[in-house]
């Protein structure tokens, strides 16, 4: 009886979820993020005015994530171990000298030269002790630091990125250290970089809806198109298809930019309206979305371009 209880209500679950998935409107503006941000990618880009909530790092990336340093590795371990070390010798020492010496008056022998002195002199006699250990070992945690305070100095990250483009940029979050990170340096955005931003911005969402092969792969890298072309397979195996159209640049704003082993990378926060709906592929059915209204959406979409290429799509966050 409990068992045939089970299956009933295990039966209803399933059809409670199977009714609530058919029930939920499928999305019809492209989601996720992925695409590469050079040996940024692991790192969120700086909030700014136009995306203020901290975006998350790319999730779906080629790029592999870098590793903490050997050498920043090795040294968080020993400045991790060096205290337990010259405090596990200084109880050593002062619990050796404490305890002898109580050992000795109890034996009638006191702490030595003192021992005649009584009580008094004995705890005077331990504190004496004391001081000189502690003394000894403020000079044995001092020579490292005096050893390494004649080395070259290092010299740090830039804390504020550039601040240029649509309307400026936040200041950057520190980066963490990894194992020969790329050297970067913060670069100028040009009128005309924005310029190509903004019609890269219509032009990649006008071949996704056509399904545009060879204009998407003009307009976004390698990474970007499989990642493109990958959703563009899947609505064609659900028989549907992605119109997006009337794409207008509200706001935007430069989150940071840099440039690194012969390639410049450009993060915009950009907000922008589009008609996107989803349609039915044989019957031009709506399946999703509004036709008649417009919706507003935020990302964060980076740029790239090196010697052999203009500036092309190479990631997309959310915001």
């Amino acid at each position: 009886m409990i068992g045939t209880k089970f299956r009933y209500i295990g039966a209803l679950a399933v059809s409670l979820a199977v009714a609530a998935m058919l029930a939920t409107p499928a999305e019809a503006r492209r989601g996720g993020s992925f695409g590469s941000r050079g040996s940024r990618t692991a790192v969120a880009p700086p909030p700014t005015k136009t995306a203020p909530q901290e975006a998350a790092p790319v999730r779906r990336s080629m790029t592999d994530k870098p590793t903490p340093a050997p050498q920043a590795a090795a040294n968080a371990r020993l400045t991790a171990s060096s205290p337990n070390k010259f405090g596990g010798l200084a109880k050593g020492l002062i619990g050796g000298l404490v305890a002898g010496g109580l050992i000795g008056m109890l034996l009638g022998n006191g702490f030595g030269a003192l021992s005649g002195s009584g009580i008094l002199m004995a705890l005077l006699q331990i504190a004496l002790i004391g001081g000189l250990v502690w003394f000894a070992l403020r000079l044995f945690r001092r020579r490292p630091a005096l050893a390494t305070a004649g080395g070259p100095a290092i010299p740090p990250l830039s804390a504020s990125p550039f601040m240029g483009g649509f309307q400026g940029g936040a200041n950057a979050p520190a980066q963490p250290a990894y194992a020969a990170p790329a050297i970067s340096r913060e670069m100028p955005i040009t009128t005309s970089d924005q310029q190509r931003f903004e019609h890269l911005l219509t032009e990649v969402q006008d071949a996704f809806s056509r399904e545009d092969y060879a204009r998407l792969r003009a307009c976004t890298t390698p990474e970007v198109m499989s990642y493109l072309a990958e959703e563009l397979s899947q609505n064609a195996t659900r028989g549907q298809r992605n119109e997006v159209c009337a794409t207008e640049l509200l706001d935007a704003e430069v989150a940071e930019a840099w440039s690194e082993d012969g390639t410049d990378y450009a993060t915009i926060a950009m907000r922008y309206q589009s008609i996107d709906v989803m349609r039915d592929r044989r019957s031009g059915a709506l399946v999703s979305g509004d036709p008649d209204h417009p919706t507003v959406t935020t990302e964060l979409w980076t740029f790239a371009r090196d010697d052999r290429n203009a500036w092309r799509l190479s990631a997309i966050q959310e915001a």
